[in-house]
């Protein structure tokens, strides 16, 4: 019964997505976002399937987002798909999309012009 109650308080701990108050660069929807020098500007929501904040999830679902990344001092800007929580290999670093809001409620489709996505960045990019 412990081993139940653990893994569902992590399948719901995995739901939430809000951005701490020290996070990093956000940016909505044809937005940019400025990240240790890159500029990310999120173009699409390809996948939203997290978990609604009122529902138990066996799995806690995924969010995949296409955006056009500018290199740090210019240059040819370049078409990447983000998966929340998964670092990308950019230049000689990493990026990842940290957190996307607003949480999904059940029921209720989320305005794509309400979307923030927040964004870290490791290494010399």
């Amino acid at each position: 019964m412990k081993a139940i109650i653990a893994l569902t308080s992590f399948a719901l701990a995995a739901c939430a997505t809000v951005p701490p108050a020290e996070a990093g660069p956000t940016a909505g929807l044809n937005q940019t976002a400025v990240v240790n020098g890159l500029r990310i500007r999120p173009i699409e929501v390809l996948e939203d399937s997290r978990c609604p904040t009122e529902v138990q999830c066996v799995w806690a679902g995924r969010v995949r987002l296409q955006a056009l990344i500018e290199p740090r001092g210019g240059g040819e800007e370049f078409n990447m798909t983000m998966t929340l929580g998964e670092p990308l290999h950019v230049a000689d670093g990493s990026l990842t999309l940290v957190a996307v809001t607003p949480q999904k409620r059940a029921g209720a489709a989320i305005d794509p012009r309400s979307y923030r996505f927040t964004f870290d960045a490791q290494g010399g990019l």
